[in-house]
């Protein structure tokens, strides 16, 4: 189990601006509505989410590196846990050629906006059942999702995740190293449920027996 930050980089691409989206109108409201993952979180507006979750290439440096790191190669069967629309899982089959890949999202409207090229491959269903059997992925990946479930929800995802990969896994959590960043996550976050600072956050992963690799998202 090691941290490895792939993400940062793109996160800090996207400029945010914690005030306004606090003093925009009713914060508890438009969390309300973000946490049905439909059309106002993942293309409505900034208040709610996204304010449209387009295909713009980003996420091919991530899946590159993952490639490289784990040694992915054709036939080798990668599940995402959380996958939206798809988009990651599509770099995926740029980045190694011949991978088959499955995704599975609580979001009915993000799977039936997917990127057509691998919708096929796309199901709705909860982190906390995963419909596969036991280590049948090379690699499971977890971008930004686990932590919108509530403790005893992700602790399950956890050893959900170990169950159905074999060696190589790897997710990604909001988290804070000061109170700044902290201040931040609080103004900005629609659907968190946990959020932790890295030393506790691998205190949960050890507790729920999580073996794989993992990486974090601040909000400076």
């Amino acid at each position: 189990m090691a941290h490895i930050d792939l993400l940062n980089e793109i996160h800090q691409a996207s400029k945010r601006d914690y005030l306004a989206r606090v003093l925009a109108g009713n914060k508890a409201e438009f969390a309300t509505i973000a946490k049905r993952f439909d059309v106002e979180y993942w293309d409505g507006s900034r208040n709610t989410g996204y304010a449209g979750y387009r295909y713009d290439g980003r996420w091919r440096a991530v899946a590159d590196r993952l490639v490289g790191m784990y040694g992915i190669k054709p036939g080798d069967r990668i599940l995402d846990v959380g996958c939206g629309k798809g988009f990651l899982l599509y770099d995926f089959t740029q980045a190694a050629p011949g991978v088959e890949v499955r995704g599975i999202d609580v979001s009915a409207y993000a799977l039936a906006h997917a990127k057509e090229e691998v919708a096929s491959s796309l199901e709705i269903g909860n982190a906390v059942a995963l419909p596969y059997p036991d280590h049948s992925f090379d690699l499971v990946v977890s971008i930004n999702t686990l932590h919108n479930l509530n403790l005893e929800e992700l602790h399950i995802a956890l050893r959900e995740i170990e169950r159905v990969g074999k060696a190589t896994k790897y997710i990604v959590m909001d988290s804070y190293r000061n109170e700044q960043e902290k201040v931040n996550l609080l103004y900005w976050q629609l659907t968190c449920e946990c959020f932790f600072t890295p030393r506790e956050w691998e205190f949960i992963f050890r507790q729920a027996g999580y073996t794989g690799d993992y990486g974090f998202v601040y909000f400076e």
